[in-house]
């Protein structure tokens, strides 16, 4: 077996605002397996400025993960080795399941791959002013999205306030369920009144209210907001399960949002869940703005979860230069066209 690795610079359609700054462009790598018979693909999703794994050597290390894979090391031991690089711990779980696969893009096999079922996602409205923020929101309710998720801390909380009242006051909570992301925007000494003040809005939660590692802090707004909190970039860079339970114990969190390339790819996932799912915390999974190659096998293994929460995977459209594939988005939901193909050609 061959293993090699190359770099994919996906650009924006627009400009992506998040209360870390404006994206125009990501980069991807995408790891190839290749035998005689077959080929793997997987894809390391790094995050530039939010994955723990963000480090100088990142390319160096991947390199020689694909060295080891040549070699004939055990994918366990590779993977138990990358633990400070749980995007690469995702590309290569990814890439091993896609060669030993019957079809490399369809790595979790089930009604979703089959088309005879769909994933309920959000409708993501990126931070921006008031009338693209606007306009966006207009857009997910025409498409017939009944959950959206809006990012909020960039433009100042008032003009925040009144586009979610405006949704408020055109849709009642059993028509549109809406969710905040505060991406850790707010103060710790103003978090509660602004949890209180979004919270006469009936919303369904808001993720990291506050910035992550401030651990007795956030646990003090667990325990007294009237909002349900979802923790996010709470997760990034705990590795051992004893801090993971640490983490959720001292927090006690409403939900908990799970990215694989950010924690560690399905084994980091399923070890939060069953946490999560331990302290009666929920959950729902969310893409990390991969391509289309990393949306797939997140989509594929968040079916298997049986989760009934709506996802966020509706991130495969941000891009034009994605990868074509299956995945489609209709009213709402993530769909696997099953007699669309792939348009993925293996880098030589």
């Amino acid at each position: 077996m061959k293993a090699t690795f190359h770099k994919h610079i996906l650009n924006f359609k627009r400009p992506s605002g998040t209360s870390r700054g404006v994206m125009k462009t990501k980069e991807t790598f995408f790891l190839i397996l290749k035998t005689k018979e077959s080929f793997g693909v997987g894809e390391c999703g790094l995050l530039r400025g939010l994955s723990i794994d963000d480090r100088i050597d990142y390319e160096a290390t991947l390199k020689r993960a694909c060295e080891a894979i040549s070699q004939g090391v055990k994918e366990e031991k590779i993977l138990e080795e990358l633990q400070e690089f749980p995007s690469i711990q995702f590309g290569i779980e990814t890439a091993f399941k896609s060669l030993n696969s019957k079809n490399p893009f369809e790595i979790f096999p089930s009604q979703f791959t089959r088309g005879e079922a769909t994933i309920p996602i959000n409708g993501l409205v990126w931070m921006g002013d008031k009338a693209f923020m606007k306009a966006q929101i207009s857009e997910k309710l025409k498409q017939g999205f009944t959950c959206i998720k809006m990012k909020i801390g960039a433009i100042d909380f008032k003009t925040e306030l009144g586009l979610l009242k405006a949704i408020r006051k055109e849709f009642s909570a059993l028509e549109v369920e809406l969710r905040v992301d505060a991406n850790g925007a707010f103060l710790y000494r103003e978090a509660l009144e602004k949890l209180k003040i979004l919270s006469d809005l009936q919303l369904h939660s808001i993720e990291q209210p506050i910035k992550q590692g401030q651990w007795q802090e956030m646990a003090r707004l667990c325990e007294e907001t009237p909002l349900p909190i979802a923790l996010d970039e709470e997760l990034i860079g705990i590795f051992l399960d004893e801090e993971k339970n640490k983490l959720i114990d001292t927090i006690g969190p409403q939900y908990i949002i799970i990215k694989p390339s950010l924690i560690g790819g399905f084994g980091g996932s399923d070890s939060w869940i069953n946490l999560a799912e331990n302290h009666k915390a929920g959950w729902w999974i969310t893409s990390a703005l991969e391509s289309n190659v990393g949306l797939n096998a997140i989509s594929q293994y968040t079916f298997t979860k049986n989760s009934k929460l709506p996802q966020g995977l509706g991130t495969g459209s941000l891009y034009t230069n994605n990868i074509e594939s299956p995945l489609e988005v209709s009213k709402g939901t993530l769909c696997y066209l099953v007699n669309a193909q792939w348009n993925f050609k293996i880098p030589q």
